[in-house]
Protein backbone atom coordinates (compact mmCIF):
# COMPACT_ATOMS: atom_id res chain seq x y z
CA UNK A 1 0.00 0.00 0.00
CA UNK A 2 1.46 3.17 -1.21
CA UNK A 3 2.35 5.55 1.69
CA UNK A 4 -0.31 8.68 0.40
CA UNK A 5 -3.29 5.40 0.37
CA UNK A 6 -2.31 5.22 4.25
CA UNK A 7 -2.72 8.64 4.60
CA UNK A 8 -5.81 8.62 2.51
CA UNK A 9 -6.77 6.29 5.46
CA UNK A 10 -6.15 8.70 8.04
CA UNK A 11 -8.74 11.07 10.12
CA UNK A 12 -7.32 12.46 13.38
CA UNK A 13 -4.58 13.01 15.49
CA UNK A 14 -3.67 10.99 17.90
CA UNK A 15 -1.27 11.90 20.71
CA UNK A 16 -0.47 8.89 22.49
CA UNK A 17 1.85 8.45 25.81
CA UNK A 18 5.40 7.00 24.34
CA UNK A 19 7.20 5.15 27.16
CA UNK A 20 5.08 2.88 29.24
CA UNK A 21 7.23 3.19 32.57
CA UNK A 22 4.89 3.25 35.92
CA UNK A 23 4.28 6.57 37.05
CA UNK A 24 4.80 7.88 40.48
CA UNK A 25 2.32 10.74 42.12
CA UNK A 26 4.27 13.64 43.10
CA UNK A 27 1.51 15.97 43.83
CA UNK A 28 -2.51 15.51 43.60
CA UNK A 29 -2.64 14.81 39.73
CA UNK A 30 1.03 15.31 38.85
CA UNK A 31 2.93 11.97 37.90
CA UNK A 32 6.23 11.64 36.72
CA UNK A 33 7.84 8.64 34.56
CA UNK A 34 11.16 8.97 37.43
CA UNK A 35 13.16 8.94 34.34
CA UNK A 36 16.67 9.70 35.75
CA UNK A 37 18.88 11.86 37.42
CA UNK A 38 18.57 15.29 35.62
CA UNK A 39 15.04 15.67 35.43
CA UNK A 40 11.61 14.12 34.65
CA UNK A 41 8.81 14.00 32.45
CA UNK A 42 6.07 15.66 34.56
CA UNK A 43 2.25 15.07 33.70
CA UNK A 44 -1.41 15.46 34.58
CA UNK A 45 -4.65 14.61 33.22
CA UNK A 46 -8.20 16.54 33.90
CA UNK A 47 -11.59 16.51 32.53
CA UNK A 48 -11.96 20.18 31.48
CA UNK A 49 -14.15 22.44 28.63
CA UNK A 50 -15.78 18.96 27.98
CA UNK A 51 -13.17 16.74 27.14
CA UNK A 52 -9.61 15.19 28.50
CA UNK A 53 -7.14 17.57 28.97
CA UNK A 54 -3.45 16.33 29.29
CA UNK A 55 -0.34 18.79 30.08
CA UNK A 56 3.05 17.26 30.01
CA UNK A 57 6.73 18.85 30.62
CA UNK A 58 10.38 18.45 31.58
CA UNK A 59 11.91 19.66 34.53
CA UNK A 60 14.60 18.85 37.23
CA UNK A 61 12.34 19.73 40.04
CA UNK A 62 9.57 17.84 41.14
CA UNK A 63 7.93 20.41 43.14
CA UNK A 64 8.53 23.36 40.67
CA UNK A 65 7.49 21.18 37.67
CA UNK A 66 4.04 20.15 39.07
CA UNK A 67 3.42 23.55 40.33
CA UNK A 68 4.13 24.80 36.74
CA UNK A 69 1.43 21.86 35.60
CA UNK A 70 -1.23 22.99 37.75
CA UNK A 71 -0.74 26.88 36.95
CA UNK A 72 -1.74 25.73 32.89
CA UNK A 73 -4.51 23.16 33.88
CA UNK A 74 -5.54 26.31 36.64
CA UNK A 75 -5.68 28.42 33.49
CA UNK A 76 -7.16 26.39 31.17
CA UNK A 77 -10.23 26.14 34.08
CA UNK A 78 -10.44 30.30 34.37
CA UNK A 79 -11.00 30.08 30.23
CA UNK A 80 -13.49 27.65 30.70
CA UNK A 81 -15.43 29.33 33.34
CA UNK A 82 -15.92 32.34 31.86
CA UNK A 83 -16.44 31.01 27.81
CA UNK A 84 -18.48 28.24 27.84
CA UNK A 85 -22.14 28.08 27.35
CA UNK A 86 -22.68 25.72 29.83
CA UNK A 87 -21.77 27.59 32.45
CA UNK A 88 -24.77 30.11 33.59
CA UNK A 89 -22.15 32.51 35.48
CA UNK A 90 -19.94 32.77 32.61
CA UNK A 91 -19.35 35.95 30.73
CA UNK A 92 -20.18 34.02 27.45
CA UNK A 93 -23.63 32.61 29.51
CA UNK A 94 -24.09 36.45 30.59
CA UNK A 95 -23.57 37.56 26.76
CA UNK A 96 -26.15 35.15 25.41
CA UNK A 97 -28.39 36.04 27.67
CA UNK A 98 -28.60 39.28 27.64
CA UNK A 99 -26.91 40.72 24.04
CA UNK A 100 -30.15 40.79 22.00
CA UNK A 101 -31.75 43.76 24.44
CA UNK A 102 -28.33 46.02 23.98
CA UNK A 103 -24.94 46.03 24.48
CA UNK A 104 -23.10 43.71 26.81
CA UNK A 105 -19.78 44.26 28.26
CA UNK A 106 -17.94 41.43 28.32
CA UNK A 107 -14.03 42.01 29.09
CA UNK A 108 -11.13 42.30 26.72
CA UNK A 109 -10.51 38.26 26.72
CA UNK A 110 -13.73 37.46 25.48
CA UNK A 111 -14.07 40.29 23.12
CA UNK A 112 -10.88 39.93 21.57
CA UNK A 113 -12.19 36.14 20.93
CA UNK A 114 -15.24 36.89 19.64
CA UNK A 115 -13.73 39.39 17.41
CA UNK A 116 -11.03 36.82 16.14
CA UNK A 117 -13.57 34.71 15.42
CA UNK A 118 -15.58 37.08 12.93
CA UNK A 119 -12.40 37.37 11.49
CA UNK A 120 -12.24 33.71 10.75
CA UNK A 121 -15.77 33.82 9.53
CA UNK A 122 -15.06 36.87 7.11
CA UNK A 123 -11.73 34.86 5.71
CA UNK A 124 -13.98 31.68 5.57
CA UNK A 125 -16.97 32.93 3.78
CA UNK A 126 -18.85 31.90 6.51
CA UNK A 127 -18.42 28.50 7.06
CA UNK A 128 -16.92 29.11 10.50
CA UNK A 129 -19.21 30.77 12.72
CA UNK A 130 -19.85 30.65 16.46
CA UNK A 131 -23.33 31.60 15.66
CA UNK A 132 -23.86 28.42 14.49
CA UNK A 133 -25.14 27.43 17.89
CA UNK A 134 -28.40 29.06 17.13
CA UNK A 135 -29.36 25.57 15.72
CA UNK A 136 -26.62 23.66 16.85
CA UNK A 137 -28.05 23.63 20.78
CA UNK A 138 -30.96 21.98 20.00
CA UNK A 139 -28.89 18.55 19.24
CA UNK A 140 -28.25 16.44 21.95
CA UNK A 141 -25.87 13.94 21.10
CA UNK A 142 -25.72 11.69 24.03
CA UNK A 143 -29.37 11.44 23.88
CA UNK A 144 -29.95 11.11 19.81
CA UNK A 145 -32.01 14.14 19.59
CA UNK A 146 -32.22 16.35 16.92
CA UNK A 147 -34.25 19.32 15.99
CA UNK A 148 -37.00 18.76 13.84
CA UNK A 149 -37.65 20.49 10.71
CA UNK A 150 -39.72 23.57 11.81
CA UNK A 151 -37.20 24.25 14.62
CA UNK A 152 -34.65 24.35 12.25
CA UNK A 153 -36.25 26.55 10.11
CA UNK A 154 -37.17 28.77 13.14
CA UNK A 155 -33.50 29.06 14.02
CA UNK A 156 -31.36 29.78 10.57
CA UNK A 157 -32.25 33.09 10.18
CA UNK A 158 -30.30 33.85 13.58
CA UNK A 159 -27.08 31.74 12.32
CA UNK A 160 -25.08 34.98 11.23
CA UNK A 161 -21.97 36.08 12.69
CA UNK A 162 -22.97 39.86 10.66
CA UNK A 163 -25.74 39.72 13.90
CA UNK A 164 -22.69 40.17 16.12
CA UNK A 165 -22.58 44.04 16.58
CA UNK A 166 -19.04 45.00 18.39
CA UNK A 167 -18.59 47.92 20.04
CA UNK A 168 -13.92 47.89 20.27
CA UNK A 169 -14.04 51.13 22.87
CA UNK A 170 -16.50 50.16 25.40
CA UNK A 171 -15.63 46.10 24.83
CA UNK A 172 -19.49 45.26 24.30
CA UNK A 173 -21.52 42.99 22.18
CA UNK A 174 -25.42 43.49 20.96
CA UNK A 175 -26.99 40.51 19.32
CA UNK A 176 -28.93 42.30 16.13
CA UNK A 177 -31.33 39.64 15.62
CA UNK A 178 -34.01 37.73 18.07
CA UNK A 179 -32.72 33.60 18.36
CA UNK A 180 -28.78 34.52 18.03
CA UNK A 181 -26.66 31.83 20.57
CA UNK A 182 -22.88 31.84 20.21
CA UNK A 183 -20.98 28.66 21.20
CA UNK A 184 -17.19 29.35 20.67
CA UNK A 185 -16.18 25.38 20.60
CA UNK A 186 -14.63 26.01 17.33
CA UNK A 187 -11.71 28.49 19.01
CA UNK A 188 -12.35 28.29 22.59
CA UNK A 189 -9.77 25.16 23.10
CA UNK A 190 -7.01 26.37 20.69
CA UNK A 191 -7.33 29.27 22.56
CA UNK A 192 -6.77 27.51 26.09
CA UNK A 193 -4.16 25.59 24.48
CA UNK A 194 -2.31 28.61 23.79
CA UNK A 195 -2.81 29.96 26.79
CA UNK A 196 -1.36 27.35 28.90
CA UNK A 197 1.60 27.10 26.95
CA UNK A 198 2.39 31.03 27.34
CA UNK A 199 1.76 30.08 31.13
CA UNK A 200 4.48 27.49 31.24
CA UNK A 201 6.56 29.51 28.97
CA UNK A 202 6.46 32.33 31.83
CA UNK A 203 7.41 29.80 34.11
CA UNK A 204 10.72 28.82 32.07
CA UNK A 205 9.43 25.54 30.86
CA UNK A 206 11.18 24.65 27.40
CA UNK A 207 9.78 21.37 26.91
CA UNK A 208 6.07 20.56 27.12
CA UNK A 209 3.17 19.36 25.27
CA UNK A 210 -0.66 20.79 25.98
CA UNK A 211 -3.46 18.71 24.64
CA UNK A 212 -7.58 19.36 25.28
CA UNK A 213 -9.45 17.07 23.25
CA UNK A 214 -8.32 17.70 19.21
CA UNK A 215 -6.23 20.45 20.07
CA UNK A 216 -2.70 20.59 20.89
CA UNK A 217 0.48 22.99 21.27
CA UNK A 218 3.61 22.01 21.81
CA UNK A 219 7.04 23.65 23.08
CA UNK A 220 10.30 22.57 22.34
CA UNK A 221 11.38 19.23 21.19
CA UNK A 222 11.24 15.88 23.37
CA UNK A 223 14.82 15.67 24.87
CA UNK A 224 16.72 15.84 21.59
CA UNK A 225 14.01 14.43 19.41
CA UNK A 226 10.60 15.34 18.05
CA UNK A 227 7.44 15.17 19.54
CA UNK A 228 5.89 12.33 17.06
CA UNK A 229 1.55 13.22 16.39
CA UNK A 230 0.53 9.43 15.43
CA UNK A 231 -2.43 10.01 12.37
CA UNK A 232 -4.91 7.67 12.70
CA UNK A 233 -8.04 6.08 10.60
CA UNK A 234 -10.86 7.84 11.12
CA UNK A 235 -13.21 4.61 10.83
CA UNK A 236 -10.60 2.30 12.22
CA UNK A 237 -9.82 3.88 15.42
CA UNK A 238 -7.36 1.19 16.77
CA UNK A 239 -4.93 1.68 13.91
CA UNK A 240 -2.27 4.34 13.28
CA UNK A 241 -1.59 4.87 9.60
CA UNK A 242 0.79 7.87 9.30
CA UNK A 243 3.34 9.42 12.15
CA UNK A 244 4.54 13.29 11.62
CA UNK A 245 7.52 14.29 13.82
CA UNK A 246 7.31 17.87 14.87
CA UNK A 247 8.57 20.25 17.42
CA UNK A 248 7.28 23.87 18.09
CA UNK A 249 3.67 23.39 16.36
CA UNK A 250 0.41 23.16 17.03
CA UNK A 251 -2.20 20.96 15.79
CA UNK A 252 -5.65 20.55 15.41
CA UNK A 253 -8.37 17.69 14.51
CA UNK A 254 -11.97 18.28 13.60
CA UNK A 255 -14.03 15.03 12.55
CA UNK A 256 -17.28 13.07 12.45
CA UNK A 257 -16.60 10.50 14.45
CA UNK A 258 -16.00 11.34 18.63
CA UNK A 259 -19.66 13.10 19.08
CA UNK A 260 -22.42 11.49 17.04
CA UNK A 261 -25.09 9.57 16.44
CA UNK A 262 -26.84 7.99 13.37
CA UNK A 263 -30.45 8.40 12.77
CA UNK A 264 -32.29 7.59 8.74
CA UNK A 265 -29.29 6.51 7.32
CA UNK A 266 -27.38 9.61 7.90
CA UNK A 267 -24.14 10.78 10.95
CA UNK A 268 -25.20 13.70 12.90
CA UNK A 269 -22.03 15.03 14.38
CA UNK A 270 -21.16 18.46 16.15
CA UNK A 271 -19.70 20.47 13.27
CA UNK A 272 -22.78 22.17 11.95
CA UNK A 273 -22.77 24.20 8.33
CA UNK A 274 -24.45 27.77 9.14
CA UNK A 275 -25.75 27.21 6.11
CA UNK A 276 -28.23 24.35 6.52
CA UNK A 277 -28.21 23.90 10.80
CA UNK A 278 -27.45 20.26 9.82
CA UNK A 279 -24.50 18.36 10.41
CA UNK A 280 -21.64 18.92 7.24
CA UNK A 281 -21.03 15.78 6.13
CA UNK A 282 -18.80 16.28 2.74
CA UNK A 283 -15.55 15.25 5.20
CA UNK A 284 -15.14 12.82 7.63
CA UNK A 285 -12.23 14.75 9.43
CA UNK A 286 -9.33 17.66 8.70
CA UNK A 287 -6.11 17.74 10.34
CA UNK A 288 -4.19 21.48 11.15
CA UNK A 289 -0.97 22.20 11.24
CA UNK A 290 0.33 25.45 12.33
CA UNK A 291 2.12 27.79 14.99
CA UNK A 292 -0.66 28.53 17.28
CA UNK A 293 -3.71 26.01 18.19
CA UNK A 294 -6.16 29.07 18.35
CA UNK A 295 -5.62 29.65 14.46
CA UNK A 296 -5.34 25.60 13.82
CA UNK A 297 -8.77 24.86 15.79
CA UNK A 298 -10.90 27.54 14.14
CA UNK A 299 -9.43 26.32 10.35
CA UNK A 300 -10.04 22.72 10.73
CA UNK A 301 -13.07 23.81 11.87
CA UNK A 302 -13.63 25.94 8.89
CA UNK A 303 -12.40 23.42 6.50
CA UNK A 304 -14.24 20.76 7.35
CA UNK A 305 -17.45 23.03 6.83
CA UNK A 306 -16.04 23.66 3.26
CA UNK A 307 -15.23 20.70 2.17
CA UNK A 308 -12.26 19.93 -0.10
CA UNK A 309 -12.10 21.96 -2.85
CA UNK A 310 -13.08 24.95 -0.96
CA UNK A 311 -11.28 24.00 2.37
CA UNK A 312 -7.80 23.59 -0.19
CA UNK A 313 -8.19 26.86 -1.63
CA UNK A 314 -8.51 28.65 2.06
CA UNK A 315 -5.92 26.80 3.19
CA UNK A 316 -3.36 25.28 0.93
CA UNK A 317 -0.38 26.67 1.93
CA UNK A 318 -0.41 25.65 5.66
CA UNK A 319 -0.20 22.08 6.18
CA UNK A 320 -2.98 19.62 6.31
CA UNK A 321 -4.86 16.30 5.84
CA UNK A 322 -8.27 16.13 4.81
CA UNK A 323 -10.54 12.64 4.53
CA UNK A 324 -13.36 12.90 2.38
CA UNK A 325 -16.48 11.26 3.06
CA UNK A 326 -15.27 8.07 0.84
CA UNK A 327 -11.95 8.25 3.04
CA UNK A 328 -10.13 9.25 0.13
CA UNK A 329 -7.17 12.08 1.15
CA UNK A 330 -6.61 15.67 0.12
CA UNK A 331 -3.10 16.67 1.44
CA UNK A 332 -2.67 20.45 1.37
CA UNK A 333 0.57 21.99 -0.35
CA UNK A 334 2.36 23.34 2.42
CA UNK A 335 2.21 19.44 3.85
CA UNK A 336 3.45 17.83 0.96
CA UNK A 337 7.05 19.56 1.97
CA UNK A 338 6.81 17.38 5.19
CA UNK A 339 6.23 13.87 4.60
CA UNK A 340 4.99 11.44 6.76
CA UNK A 341 7.32 9.31 8.64
CA UNK A 342 6.24 5.44 8.95
CA UNK A 343 7.81 5.08 11.89
CA UNK A 344 8.68 7.03 15.12
CA UNK A 345 12.18 7.54 16.65
CA UNK A 346 13.53 5.40 18.95
CA UNK A 347 13.80 7.72 21.65
CA UNK A 348 10.94 10.06 20.41
CA UNK A 349 7.39 10.38 22.02
CA UNK A 350 3.85 10.57 21.14
CA UNK A 351 1.82 12.90 23.07
CA UNK A 352 -1.39 12.13 24.64
CA UNK A 353 -4.56 13.51 24.10
CA UNK A 354 -7.85 12.87 23.04
CA UNK A 355 -9.91 13.91 19.97
CA UNK A 356 -12.98 15.07 18.92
Amino acid sequence: MSEMRKVAMAGSILLLAALMMEAREIQAGCRSNDAGTEGSWFFADESIMGTNVRIELWHGDAEYACAAVEAALAEIRRIDAAMSPYVETSLLSRMNRDARFGPVPVGHELFALVAQSIEYSEASKGAFDVTYASAGRYYDYRKRLRPDDATLEEALPAIDYRHLELDPEEQTVRYAHEGVYVDLGGIAKGYAVDRAIAVLRARGITQASVGAGGDSRILGDRRGEPWVFGVRDSRQREDMIAILPLENAAVSTSGDYERFFEADGKRFHHIIDPTTGDSAREVRSVTILGAEATATDALSTSVFVLGVVSGLDLINETSDIIVDGDGRVHVSAGLMDMAPRKTAPETGALASADVY
